[in-house]
């Protein structure tokens, strides 16, 4: 049962405004709407905000649709500026005229601190979920959060005592939301006997992101990695790995561009909403960086990150960021565990070489431990359910 502590409106009712903006962030949202409900049966929930599918499908009314504000990079956000500008008056101002409970932000760093800034001014409590990684990526917009954002939940294991060493007081560890989430719902022997493979000789999977934009820059080299493997290696198999924001379609005209396009498309895999499965069956792995690394962490599969981006983009966005490491797995393990190939590393000679490398068993199975090492950093099973209860608490809320 929940009680209402005195400091608190005298109501059964939360109107909560909850603001995501990418796939990741919509699946996270997702699952913090489902766990406020379950350690809340006896309050009636009203939940707005900017949704994706998954946010949708709980029931969270939708303001602003984020389907199509899922963008990187300072030349597609120029080109969709108009989007975003209007995106952000229409959430501020239905905030401003519904006055929620409190407005809680997931991730999305770059549009979700400007928001946070215009409705703390004007009153609103806002929790931001998932903190942004500040510590690797303008560090000094910290002040920002001391100042708009009255709760904080971090995901990763360093995050909160960085956030404390610089004066946020209000921040609490949660754990990473994937914990104890992340499972195959197939073997190694099912997933290959599904999609036509031998299971005794070796798969590895390429998994080039899930934006568009990322599909056409990170897939053309991986497809030379494949015919160089190809070569080098005639009994592996391979696998790509679709993302659900993503079309077989885009993939399969990608492939047709390549040289070794007949080949490709006979002998490489295409998978779509099988991610998991697709890592859990692999004896190594290419995955673009971003949380399929993560995915594949708590998986224990072997891989190489990779990361292309725009010319101008690199150029500009690179020198502001000031971490050693790009791949999550490294910078949880403070050392690079994991082969980073990025920008002009990434090219199908390396990438081959690298995925190779990774396949002799001593190596792969040195590197299976330590990810299984990093796995145990990240947390226990359970973030959402600390998250819904950290914000319960904030907003006065507890069990009786």
């Amino acid at each position: 049962m929940i009680v209402l502590l005195s400091s608190a409106p005298m109501s059964d009712r939360l109107n909560l405004m909850i603001i995501a903006g990418e796939p990741s962030g919509d699946a996270h949202a997702a699952s913090l709407v489902k766990a406020l409900r379950a350690k809340a049966p006896n309050v009636e929930f009203r939940f707005t905000g900017a949704t994706g599918p998954l946010m949708r499908a709980e029931g969270v009314e939708t303001i602003v649709n984020s389907d199509s504000l899922a963008i990187m990079g300072i030349v597609e956000v120029a080109r969709v500026l108009p989007r975003f500008l209007n995106a952000f008056r229409t959430l501020k101002a239905a905030a401003i005229k519904n006055r929620p409970d409190a407005v809680v932000l997931v991730d999305w760093p770059e549009f979700n601190l400007r928001l946070a800034t215009a409705l703390h001014r004007r009153g609103l409590k806002v929790i931001y979920y998932i903190s942004p990684q500040l510590w690797g990526w303008r560090p000094r917009r910290v002040k920002n959060i001391k100042r708009d954002v009255d709760l904080l939940l971090s995901i990763l294991p360093f995050e909160a005592e960085w956030y404390r060493e610089r004066g946020v007081e209000h921040v609490e560890y949660v754990g990473h939301p994937l914990s104890g989430e992340v499972k195959a719902s197939l073997t190694r022997e099912e997933f290959c006997a599904q999609q036509g493979l031998d299971h005794t000789q070796p798969v590895i999977t390429f998994l080039p992101g899930s934006r568009h934009k990322e599909l056409v820059r990170i897939l053309p080299p991986m497809l030379d990695a494949i015919t160089f493997l190809s070569r080098n290696r005639p009994n592996a198999q391979f696998v790509l790995v679709v993302a659900p924001s993503r079309s077989k379609e885009e993939a399969s005209e990608l492939i047709a561009q390549n040289s070794n396009a007949a080949w490709l498309k006979s002998n490489v895999k295409i998978v779509h909403h099988e991610t998991r499965d697709a890592l859990a069956a692999s004896d190594v792995a290419a995955v673009a960086s971003g949380t399929a690394t993560l995915e594949a962490t708590l998986l224990g599969t072997p891989m190489v990150i990779v990361y292309k981006e725009s010319a101008i983009n690199w150029h500009t966005l690179g020198r502001l960021i000031n971490v050693e490491h790009f791949g999550l797995v490294n910078l949880v393990a403070g050392e690079r565990l994991v082969t980073e190939l990025m920008q002009n590393d990434l090219t199908g000679h390396r990438l081959a070489q690298e995925l190779s490398d990774l396949l002799e068993p001593e190596r792969n199975e040195s590197l299976r431990l330590e990810l299984q090492r990093v796995a145990n950093l990240l947390g226990d099973a359970g973030a959402s359910d600390k998250a819904a209860q950290a914000i319960l608490n904030e907003l006065r809320y507890q069990e009786k």
